[in-house]
């Protein structure tokens, strides 16, 4: 029997996909589960597993293609699989063992080495062997990023050997967006469109949290398999700030204003394929130890490309880390439909002045990005102060106080 292969049901928030590389060729056997190919969606990268095992009789949409939900994409042969195992008998019971693994292993070296879609246009239009790019996609996947900076290093390589006639040649190139960025893009001119946008900053002293985290960072870890981190703390303190100022926590439908019963935290991560932000559900009833695990679950599934849709949608209240690369103060954007978001920035020891004298402590700017439209300053002032007091005194976060 021929079955169709389609596009699975999209979720409402996304319009298309683009196919990146078949992973079988037309003649192929395919197992049930089996993954087919990866469809990268301006959210995540979604596998599509065959429903049934069979040979590939038909690719009717080529790599790089853009698709919609049900759309026809390729044929199984459901019959084939049958009659082909139907021979395997014939043979001896121990003789197919070697050479079935051969095949099983030249399968998940396969896609080591292979370009995606972007990134063989790229590298196809100036003139780069793909062959000698270490991927850093899934399973050594070359993505785009990856033809990216082999020519951002190009230059560098070829100044050494050219002649005096080269020198000062300026160079450019042109590298098309993913699906992600330019939907992340777009999100970001529609949030400083649609929101009006103010930022507001204080400075916590971050060495109370400091000391309790060096005090049982390694007895936490050994007690629940994880390690202590600081985004715990702000994700606490932010909840019970937002508890006290849910005007911080709502958002704007229409002409109606929408206050959530619920905290569902999102936390900016930076992956391969750009900035995503899972979202911590509930984080108002998760334990210290729960939200460094699903962080460091998020993590490594960004890393992995494995992120799925329900993972990133949503989100009440958003907290992003530019503190990880060295920012000393920004003003976030707002991720709509949210109407705030709390900016990170990095811990530098500075000197400040407490009861008349000039100490050092390690000091955090922090920064509240807010809408206009729905919070007034007071609430946005007095949710980032309780936020720097919980910080400044995490037994407040024990106390509820």
């Amino acid at each position: 029997m021929i079955i169709d292969v389609v596009v699975p049901m999209l979720p409402e928030s996304v319009t298309e996909a683009t196919l990146m590389t078949w992973n079988k060729k037309v003649g192929d056997f395919v197992q049930r589960d089996e993954n087919l190919i990866d469809l990268e969606t301006d959210k995540v990268v979604l596998e599509l597993p065959a429903q049934q095992a069979g040979k590939l009789v038909e690719i009717i949409e080529a790599d790089g293609s853009t698709v919609t939900s049900g759309q026809l994409l390729a044929k199984i042969d459901t019959a084939a699989t049958a009659e082909a195992g139907a021979s395997a008998p014939a043979a001896p019971a121990a003789a197919p063992a070697a050479p079935a693994a051969a095949p099983a292993a030249a399968s998940s070296n396969a896609q080591a080495g292979v370009a995606m879609p972007a990134a063989a246009k790229l590298a196809a239009e100036k003139g780069v062997d793909t062959s000698n790019i270490q991927g850093s996609g899934r399973d050594g996947r070359v993505l785009k990023e990856d033809v990216a900076a082999a020519l951002a290093k190009a230059p560098v390589m070829t100044a050494s050997k050219s002649t005096p006639s080269t020198a000062g040649e300026r160079i450019e190139q042109r590298v098309p967006m993913s699906r992600l960025r330019s939907r992340v893009a777009e999100r970001l001119l529609q949030s400083q469109h649609e929101n009006a946008i103010l930022t507001t900053f204080n400075e916590v002293n971050m060495q109370p949290v400091m000391d309790l985290r060096n005090r049982y960072k390694d007895q936490f870890q050994k007690e629940h398999g994880v390690k202590l981190g600081f985004m715990s703390f702000f994700v606490k303190a932010a909840v019970a700030a937002l508890k006290k100022y849910p005007v911080i926590n709502a958002s704007i439908d229409g002409s109606d204003i929408v206050y959530h019963g619920y905290f569902d935290i999102g936390i900016a991560i930076g992956s391969p394929r750009g900035l995503v932000v899972p979202i911590l559900r509930d984080a108002d009833q998760m334990s210290i130890a729960d939200i460094e695990q699903a962080i460091a679950d998020y993590a490594v599934k960004a890393k992995d490309g494995k992120l799925a849709l329900e993972d990133l949608t949503g989100g009440t209240f958003s907290i992003t880390n530019g503190g990880t690369f060295g920012s000393m103060m920004s003003t976030p954007i707002i991720n709509p439909p949210q109407s705030a978001i709390l900016g990170m920035h990095a811990t530098k020891e500075r000197a400040v002045v407490e009861n008349g004298q000039v100490v050092v402590r390690p000091m955090m700017y922090l920064a509240l990005s807010y809408d206009h439209r729905l919070i007034d300053g007071r609430e946005a002032v007095l949710t980032l102060v309780a936020i720097k007091d919980a910080l400044e005194d995490p037994a407040r976060l024990l106390l509820n106080v």
